[in-house]
């Protein structure tokens, strides 16, 4: 085997990679931007969000709601939590929801740390087909990598439509164990993320996936132009 053909066949390699890697990357990409206290605020004022039956005020939930996603994002142990009281002195969550808020800060920092290995593989794989000069592998992946991603999309889509509780579930069977997630309409975490929450958060995931997938097919796709005036 020569070495051209060898490179050829690495590039090859390399491209087949980052295709595969890239709706990894900007579904997680989505994922992150979500868990932000930006992202929560801007739910809470959406138009006909529900009220909470129990009490809780918007200024209530935007009080609470943040602590509770920057529990997720820091390297807290679970007295972050466990020690909130409401002015009563009751604590804020009982110990099923302490449980599953463990669950959820373990699944969400391990999707973090998957998306900064993802992303930085992305990034090394494409510098390296840029400077070993294989553009046209790089263009394809590039370009195969946002096909995928809008076809994925597609595909959530049409489940959300057809039956977004199943979705719903489903996702919560998968990474939880046994039926830790399920609450009272009275607990803390279902009064602060109801179910309209969890359906706009989706369909969030879903739009921002697109739009960075539409992006880089519409920019794979200009390059191609670009390749053929060099060729």
């Amino acid at each position: 085997m020569t070495a051209a053909t060898r490179a050829q066949r690495w590039a090859g390699i390399f491209g087949t990679t980052l295709r595969a890697l890239l709706p990894l990357v900007i579904l997680l990409t989505s994922l992150r931007l979500l868990l932000t206290e930006t992202f929560v605020r801007l739910e809470y004022q959406t138009p006909d969000f529900p009220a909470d039956p129990y009490g809780f005020t918007l200024e209530d939930r935007l009080r609470w709601a943040p602590i509770a996603l920057e529990y997720l994002l820091n390297d807290a142990e679970i007295d972050f939590l466990a020690e909130l009281r409401f002015d009563s002195g009751e604590p804020l969550y009982n110990a099923r929801e302490l449980r599953h808020m463990q669950d959820v800060k373990i699944l969400s920092q391990n999707l973090l740390i998957v998306w900064a290995l993802a992303l930085t593989l992305t990034v090394l794989l494409a510098l390296l087909l840029w400077r070993a000069e294989h553009k046209q592998v790089l263009r394809d992946a590039l370009l195969g990598g946002a096909r995928m991603t809008l076809i994925l999309m597609a595909v959530l889509t049409g489940a959300l439509i057809v039956s977004f509780p199943f979705v719903f579930v489903g996702f919560h069977r998968i990474f939880f164990e046994g039926d830790t997630w399920l609450f009272a309409y009275s607990d803390t975490l279902i009064r602060l993320f109801p179910e309209r929450f969890w359906r706009d958060t989706f369909i969030a995931l879903v739009v921002m996936t697109v739009v960075q997938g539409g992006a880089l097919w519409l920019v794979a796709r200009a390059w191609r132009t670009v390749l053929r005036h060099e060729v």
